[in-house]
């Protein structure tokens, strides 16, 4: 997945988690580049795709921030209800000796099926 696309991606996830929320700030394409050893049109990208899909907004000398259009936090109640099972089957997958990726296989194509999608 190419660098801009996991900038993207993990963006969209802290959002769902509830990480970031409308009006945090994100830091600088140049914060970025310094933390992450990466080229600054690879940040400038993410940054435009995340502002493109509504996730944030960007304000000219202020910096880019979440946007109130971005994605609901998955619930307190939600989590509650669905966590544990999750939890629960992630530990299973763990003992039964399947990695990381291979979990993450599993939940892709369990998505794909369900929603008829490829979530990156």
């Amino acid at each position: 997945m190419p660098a801009y696309a996991q900038l993207v991606l993990q963006v969209r996830r802290a959002v769902l988690r509830g990480v970031l929320v409308p009006g945090d700030r994100l830091p600088t394409a140049r914060e970025v580049v310094a933390s992450l050893a990466i080229n600054p049109n690879t940040v400038l990208k993410a940054y435009a795709q995340l502002e493109h899909e509504g996730i944030t907004y960007s304000r000219p000398g202020l910096g880019t921030f979440i946007a109130d259009t971005a994605p609901a936090p998955v619930s307190a109640t939600e989590q509650r209800r669905l966590g544990p099972a999750l939890a629960s089957w992630v530990e299973r997958a763990r003992a039964a000796g399947l990695s990381g990726e291979a979990v993450w296989s599993l939940v892709d194509s369990a998505i794909e099926n369900a929603y008829g999608v490829h979530v990156p």
